[in-house]
């Protein structure tokens, strides 16, 4: 008969009365002699210690000697413990832990053990979505496992995440280490050959995960590298390597702050969890404390890292840094690099960039103001990185519906604070929607909630107006709208022309969909609000004059589609670039000018087209950056005309003429609701940004100041 006991226990190492009451485990003895610690939040700990996320399987873990893991896997699926999918602006959990956190947990997780390398699953992790692929943890110079304690909420919810703990006195050598990560990943691969295993490599860590993707190029694998260790022959540090060996032990206790100041930021550290929407004033006083309070915990350094750790360890990055190198011609995996340039140890941005040359599937993003310490500072949420980068997937394949996280409250506020705050501050959007009894109201709330719903409307020039609508709808009715937008954003060179997070990949983070006819399908199917703009680039990007003009195909591209799925069509005009912005260079004017007429040549060949030039003036999509000149703002306004209900009307499947006829209704409406919006706007008391920063002063925030009647 099964027995119980429940107690605190720290994650692979024993009891401990001293330790947080973080992680509750239940332990049960099954009938026999093998012990399984069963957390009250989903974790699983072996007799040794280890611990692992159940991962939708009940199975006893056996110790296989030197903390290997081996499974008596016996596959279940509980359905009533995971949850389907995301709820959009889900909490994250993304600044609640900070880098005083991180010292706390490794003050209790350094205590000797005499035990080897083990993996453990952070119980704050909690229960993942369904088919959440693993994420195994790879740690660097300190070799604690809690580098990404700041990330482990928002990660825990998408991933089973495992982290590797190199107790402090341990010694197994670097191909040691890779033999035991290595075991790990195959024994995974069997139980879920066809999900990716992700390896988060962080310095030392990144040539770990390195040296296995070489061993296994057959294995689906995603690798995430903070700051590669492989650069460390080239580290600016290699002169003072050797006086450490002759560091007298009583000065070693002056190393962890001298660490901290190579290692890291700690002023990017000190940021995390401050809000960026506060006062100047509140933010310097939050991080005047945070500094305080984080100072004291840096002497904690010397006993994650001792003096006879410390020299090991660089012994250990040496030779890693070696073996990694050697076989990069044999790593075949998927790759992300993220390079600081502030990293006082290691050239990571030029680091980053070979990586990128030599590795068949490598993208880099570098991160301007972060140290060596990238995954422990301010400014980096990882998970966000993934997503923007395409690099989230639950099969062999990116699909993106089927593998896409709504954004969750922290983005919502970044994204539309920080990237697009300015626009949004500037043009102050103005929202009217159109009842069913055809009576336009202020707000959304003429636009059906429920999918699938195929919004239909004109691209302002560069799309000015995207932000602001999508914003809207997550503000007031939290729904994410998905937008379609050309592939250049996904596949072409605009997505491999930067390095850094950018505006693109926070499209991606927001939800946009490439502009293809499977794509469509899929969102219509899953019941989603989607965005359309038929005029596509040769709206967006229109000449001088053709302000509010569309630019629509000759074919009803939509309507058979959207009746396919019953889809409610929406069409929308909006107004307002003519208020922001004067165009002054448009394409014929750049391809006057010789140097940038080259350019935009260079730029336009080998770009990827979506239609035909024989389609007509729609067909004339090159891309290009239109010449502007900002103008004192006035103000955006949308209007959502009164929805089409295409369900139950099968008959536009085969009738193309009353699917043209529907095509030209919903063109037309937009035309309607351009032309509306043209002239009640002249009605409205706020439209100069003068009176509605006076109007915001006095009484209400920016998405409440009230604009003309309707």
């Amino acid at each position: 008969m099964a027995s119980a006991v429940t107690f605190w226990i720290l994650p692979c190492f024993g009891t401990n009365s001293k330790f947080k009451p973080r992680f509750r485990m239940r332990a049960e003895r099954l009938g026999g002699s093998d012990l399984s610690l069963l957390s009250s939040d989903g974790v699983s700990v072996n007799e040794t210690g280890s611990i692992m996320g159940e991962k939708e399987k009940k199975g006893s873990l056996l110790d296989g000697g030197n903390g290997r893991l081996k499974y008596r896997i016996q596959k279940k699926l509980v359905k009533e413990m995971i949850s389907e999918e995301l709820e959009v602006l889900w909490d994250d959990g993304y600044g609640t832990n900070t880098v005083k956190d991180y010292f706390d947990a490794a003050k209790d997780m350094i205590k000797p053990d005499g035990g080897p390398p083990r993996w453990f699953c952070p119980v704050e992790c909690g229960r993942p979505i369904k088919d959440s692929p693993v994420l195994l943890f790879l740690p660097g110079l300190d070799g604690v496992g809690m580098g990404l304690i700041l990330h482990h909420k928002a990660l825990g919810k998408v991933f089973e995440v495992q982290c590797l703990h190199i107790p402090v006195h341990d010694r197994t050598p670097f191909e040691g280490l890779v033999k035991f990560v290595e075991e790990t990943v195959r024994l995974e691969h069997a139980s879920r050959p066809n999900s990716p295993i992700y390896l988060v490599g962080d310095s030392l860590g990144g040539c770990l995960a390195l040296a296995v993707a070489a061993r296994n190029p057959n294995i689906d694998l995603v690798m995430i590298l903070a700051n590669p260790a492989t650069s460390f022959g080239r580290s600016q540090l290699q002169p003072l390597f050797p006086i450490l060996e002759a560091f007298p032990d009583r000065l070693h206790v002056t190393i962890p702050y001298l660490l901290s100041l190579v290692m890291g930021e700690p002023l990017k550290m000190a940021t995390v969890g401050i809000d960026g929407k506060l006062p100047p004033t509140q933010k310097i006083e939050q991080l005047s404390g945070n500094l305080t309070a984080l100072l004291p915990h840096l002497s904690g350094l010397a006993d994650i890292i001792p003096k006879e750790t410390l020299i090991w360890k660089l012994k250990l990055l040496k030779s890693a840094s070696a073996y990694a190198n050697s076989r990069l011609h044999a790593v075949k995996a998927e790759v992300l690099v993220l390079a600081s340039d502030k990293d006082n140890m290691l050239p990571s941005r030029e680091e980053a960039q070979r990586l990128k040359n030599l590795l068949p599937n490598c993208i880099v993003r570098c991160f301007e103001d972060n140290g060596h310490t990238l995954l422990l500072e301010d400014s980096m949420n990882l998970l966000t990185v993934i997503k923007g980068t395409c690099k989230y997937r639950r099969s062999r394949r990116h699909d993106f519906t089927s593998d896409f996280l709504p954004p969750s409250m922290s983005e919502y506020r970044y994204a539309f604070d920080e990237v697009v705050g300015l626009i949004r501050f500037a043009s102050c959007s103005a929202m009217f929607s159109t009842m069913e009894d055809g009576k336009i109201v202020e707000g959304l709330a003429g636009v059906p909630d429920e999918g699938p719903v195929l919004l239909v409307g004109y691209h302002m020039l560069m799309g000015l107006e995207l932000s602001c609508l999508i914003e809207a709808f997550l503000r007031e009715k939290k729904i994410m709208v998905r937008g379609v937008a050309h592939p250049e954003l996904f596949w072409g060179k605009f997505q491999s022309s930067s390095n850094k997070f950018s505006f693109s990949d926070w499209v991606k983070v927001m939800g946009a969909l490439p502009v293809t006819a499977t794509y469509l399908f899929k969102a219509l199917s899953t019941q989603s609000h989607v965005l359309l703009y038929p005029g596509g680039a040769r709206e967006a990007l229109h000449y001088k004059g053709e302000q509010y003009k569309l630019f629509w195909p000759n074919q009803p591209e939509f309507v058979r589609m959207a009746a396919r799925f019953g889809a409610t069509i929406v069409p929308f005009g909006t107004v307002g670039e003519d208020d922001i912005v004067d165009l002054v260079l448009d394409y014929h004017d750049l391809m006057k000018i010789p140097v940038v007429n080259d350019k935009i040549k260079a730029a336009i060949q080998g770009g990827i087209r979506i239609r035909d030039k024989t389609k007509g003036e729609v067909g004339n999509q090159e891309l290009f950056i239109p010449g502007m000149l900002p103008k004192i703002p006035g103000r955006f306004y949308y209007l959502f005309g009164k929805p089409i209900k295409l369900k139950g009307r099968e008959d536009l499947l085969e009738n193309r003429e009353d699917a043209n006829e529907l095509y030209l209704q919903v063109k037309s409406e937009v035309e309607q609701c351009i032309a509306y919006l043209l002239k009640k706007r002249e009605e409205d008391p706020y439209r100069s940004i003068i009176d509605r920063t006076i109007y915001r002063a006095l009484y209400a925030p920016l998405d409440q100041v009230p604009a003309f009647k309707p």
